[in-house]
């Protein structure tokens, strides 16, 4: 009795940690060597202070993801089930393909002169990941798995994951990592999500 009363509150629990694995894992693969993260370099040598790096960095990308999400659920209000399920297999595919193509950044990115170091972090991240993938990413987690707080909370972890070392590190780790083999794992992820979405996979998440 006990155990049947607890299950449709642990369903909805299941979801939401899955939508903030999945969220924060794939995120924090996918930055690594993107726009953002290779911004996040520029900054921590053109400033030298990690600090209010980084807490720009997370007020940028949780304003941005929450913006991304909300988009994200408000799609899945418009569209039916069968062609949101079409739409997201397709979208994670390309995803999946869009994150094998490495990203340049230039220098203008990060120049903000006369706004300080917390600002100039802040404003130049959020333009930067204004269409980034790991934004476009965000949007379709949200719309998949119906659960904004836990794709949001999944999503800024990841992105701090990859950027906090980012910043604090910088160039010492910058070419040790392997881009290649870190997006291919990352494509793999976005990949499987659309494969499994496109076969109904989605079905129990509403779709």
């Amino acid at each position: 009795m006990g155990l049947w009363l607890n299950r449709p509150a642990r369903v909805p629990l299941q979801k939401n940690m899955e939508a903030f694995l999945v969220s924060s894992g794939i995120v924090a693969l996918a930055e690594i060597g993107d726009k953002t993260q290779l911004l996040a370099f520029l900054l921590a040598a053109k400033f030298r202070r990690p600090l209010p790096i980084v807490a720009a960095i997370f007020v940028a990308t949780v304003a941005n993801h929450a913006f991304a999400a909300a988009i994200g659920s408000w799609i899945t209000s418009l569209v039916g089930p069968e062609a949101l399920r079409w739409l997201l297999g397709v979208s994670f595919l390309a995803m999946a393909a869009w994150t094998l193509v490495p990203d340049k950044i230039d220098e203008d990115d990060a120049k903000l002169a006369g706004y300080g170091v917390f600002l100039t972090t802040l404003i130049a991240f959020f333009i930067a990941e204004m269409g980034d993938k790991t934004q476009v990413a965000t949007v379709a987690l949200a719309a998949r798995y119906h659960s904004l707080l836990a794709v949001v909370a999944g999503t800024t972890l990841g992105m701090m994951l990859a950027n906090v070392p980012a910043v604090y590190l910088g160039e010492k780790i910058a070419g040790r990592i392997p881009l290649k083999l870190v997006h291919g794992i990352a494509a793999a992820i976005f990949a499987a999500l659309g494969v499994a979405t496109l076969l109904g996979a989605g079905a129990s998440l509403g779709f």
